[in-house]
């Protein structure tokens, strides 16, 4: 019986540089960056000043646009080099792929950050009710529903298609991902409630 090993995408080149997003430890952005181009890894860490309101001052800050994220233009021989930094935790991956940021996604961070405007950040993949999901981390990898509720941040109530029952569970936003072009009506979704 042969084995079907599942492959995953992978954008590193051996010769032409590509932007790739590294997750640090919490409030080390800065100095990665500085150990990054101390060894001559093109890195980029956008960064906004905030005003941040003390008791007795206002003190102007630079903070993170992204909190723990960091960029790296890097061919493939760089990779190791990038891992081995003390205090970079994992490249930022998507269902295990490694993926290249496109070079006009880094300018456009760079002109949003260069207006001097403050930014709020959210995940680009926000659930909403109705979305259409499959859940891809974990035991239940593969099972595919419709979102019916959301209850916080961690908490979702996701009607599995091929169980036919809507089931209550703590999923984590990460092992969850939107499917489909469109929405399922709330109503559809919640037709086991009734």
């Amino acid at each position: 019986m042969s084995a079907n090993p599942q492959s995953y995408e992978n954008h590193l080149h051996e010769q032409e540089a590509r932007w790739f997003a590294v997750y640090t430890r919490y409030k080390r952005e800065k100095q990665v960056l500085k150990r990054l181009e101390e060894k001559g890894i093109t890195t980029y860490l956008p960064l906004q000043r905030l005003k941040r309101y003390y008791t007795r001052k206002v003190k102007l800050v630079e903070l993170p646009l992204i909190s723990c994220y960091l960029f790296t233009k890097i061919t493939k021989p760089e990779y190791i080099p990038v891992l081995d930094t003390p205090d970079v935790v994992k490249f930022v991956r998507f269902s295990k792929n490694l993926i290249s940021i496109p070079e006009r996604e880094i300018h456009l961070i760079q002109r949003v950050v260069g207006e001097n405007i403050e930014v709020e950040i959210e995940p680009a993949r926000s659930l909403r009710k109705g979305d259409e999901v499959e859940i891809i981390g974990g035991q239940l990898t593969g099972l595919k529903g419709v979102l019916v509720d959301l209850e916080g941040k961690k908490h979702f109530v996701i009607e599995l298609e091929s169980l036919g029952y809507a089931m209550r569970m703590q999923v984590d936003p990460q092992y969850l991902r939107k499917i489909g072009n469109g929405k399922v009506s709330v109503e559809e979704g919640e037709r086991y409630w009734n």
